[in-house]
């Protein structure tokens, strides 16, 4: 194996195995001030080797700030009958109508989320959290100090986003990601998307919270 071979098949490995995308000076620092150059070239040619082409299951994606492996979204159809088999669930209409107010209104209170829908949004937050779809992000400085919600980075991964300027227009947010698109795992990251610790991320409100 030469050097050069040896530096894609270590990024390669490392893509694979990120729970999250991963930012590219970081994987070069793998390689040391030394290499970097020569690993730079081989992170380009696994980049051009993932580009998504017809004979592969698999690309690498930039989202999130950072590179990571994932399926391709024209085989989401497959993947989905795979998790159907298995047993995946799917966001509800209510998580994900819930999930579309906080993303286009963020930061926004428990309270406020209700006033829109019409219905306590407890049950459903405590769901969007558990994902880690949206995160607490403070108190807002009314009667009751409820907390305020916002997307998370989790977010931006799970839809393939960039970042939040990346968000479709509200009216096609609904007929993209409806029940039939937001079956987690459509276009699944490898390892699947796992919901690692999250240092803004505070601690989750009892449902009695949100009245």
């Amino acid at each position: 194996m030469t050097e050069h071979s040896e530096f894609e098949a270590a990024l390669e490995a490392v893509l694979f195995v990120a729970a999250e995308p991963v930012d590219r000076d970081k994987l070069l620092e793998i390689f040391g001030s030394q290499n970097r150059a020569g690993a730079a070239e081989a992170l380009d040619r696994i980049i051009e080797r993932y580009r998504g082409g017809p004979d592969k299951g698999v690309q690498i994606e930039e989202v999130a700030g950072g590179l990571r492996l994932v399926t391709r979204p024209e085989l989401h159809g497959y993947l989905r009958k795979f998790f159907e088999v298995s047993g995946r669930t799917r966001l509800s209409m209510a998580a994900l109508e819930t999930l579309a107010i906080v993303a286009y209104r963020q930061p926004i209170t428990g309270p406020e989320i209700q006033e829109l829908r019409g219905v306590s949004p407890a049950g459903v937050l405590k769901t969007l959290l558990e994902k880690r779809l949206v995160r607490i992000c403070g108190r807002k400085k009314v009667v009751g100090k409820p907390f305020l919600y916002r997307t998370t980075r989790e977010f931006l991964m799970h839809f393939g986003l960039e970042s939040l300027e990346d968000l479709p227009p509200l009216e096609e947010f609904e007929e993209i990601f409806g029940p039939e698109g937001v079956e987690s795992g459509e276009q699944v990251s490898r390892p699947e998307l796992t919901h690692g610790e999250d240092s803004d991320t505070d601690p989750e409100p009892p449902a009695s919270d949100e009245s």
